[in-house]
């Protein structure tokens, strides 16, 4: 399906058996425009307060790419200082929103993840991933930085790996890689197997104490307290390196 058909991409909710399953789509890659952002945090924000759910899945649709993070159409059409913050606010909501959900979110990683979905991988509390799950930050390589989903990468994978990745854009690492780090929990060879796994794994955490649940998803992020204001700020860092003439140029090349 191509993009003019579905712009804004597609989210989906399923719950059942205490466990709600969220599904993103877009067709370029399952890329994120502002408003597939929005609707994700909207998502998760409701979800928390929901008492039929006790845990989430957090996956995306097809067989490619798991997330090409954001929205290159996007990018190139910011013109100014607001609008490149509140684009890149964006990603900062929804794994503001990760953070903050009452509900453990076990990330289904079934391909690739580059950039910001590389951020909504650490933001998830336990991911399964497959071979193909490879990962890249290539912010650089178009002018930015991975300023804002950085504090969740550090705080999955630590400040070395966070500066391995930044500083080495072109580069893709490994699910193997990536499950080193601390990233992925498991890598399994195929989407079979990683289902498999995940239906059997959910079943067990979903039935476990939703109170005992919930104290743990809070202390797993202790010391984050501060990422509300944290991530504001990095998106208008963001947002202001995407309006230099080194990224606009670098977006036209891509976007051939």
């Amino acid at each position: 399906m191509s993009t003019t058909t579905r712009p804004n991409g597609s989210l989906y909710t399923k719950i059942e058996n205490k466990i709600a399953t969220v599904e993103f789509g877009h067709p370029a890659s399952n890329s994120f425009p502002g408003e597939l952002l929005q609707r994700l945090t909207d998502e998760l924000n409701s979800l928390s307060n929901n008492n039929e759910v006790n845990i989430i899945v957090l996956k995306s649709e097809g067989d490619g790419a798991f997330c090409a993070g954001a929205s290159f159409d996007e990018l190139l059409a910011v013109s100014n200082l607001e609008e490149g913050a509140v684009f890149f606010a964006g990603f900062a909501n929804v794994i503001n929103a990760m953070r903050n959900c009452s509900k453990l979110i076990i990330g289904r990683i079934h391909g690739k993840a580059v950039g910001g979905g590389v951020g909504l991988a650490s933001a998830c509390d336990y991911a399964l991933a497959t071979e193909g799950s490879a990962i890249k930050l290539s912010e650089f390589t178009i002018g930015i930085g991975p300023f804002v989903i950085a504090p969740a990468v550090e705080r999955k994978m630590g400040k070395a790996a966070l500066g391995e990745m930044t500083l080495a854009a072109h580069e893709w690492k490994n699910a193997y890689w990536a499950q080193e780090k601390g990233l992925y929990a498991k890598v399994f060879e195929n989407v079979k197997e990683l289902d498999k796994e995940l239906d059997i794994f959910t079943s067990k955490v979903a039935s476990y104490n939703p109170e005992a649940l919930d104290a743990m998803k809070k202390v797993l992020w202790e010391g984050t307290e501060n990422w509300d204001n944290l991530l504001a700020e990095r998106a208008k860092i963001s947002g202001r390196l995407v309006l230099s003439e080194f990224t606009k140029e670098a977006l036209e090349r891509f976007k051939k």
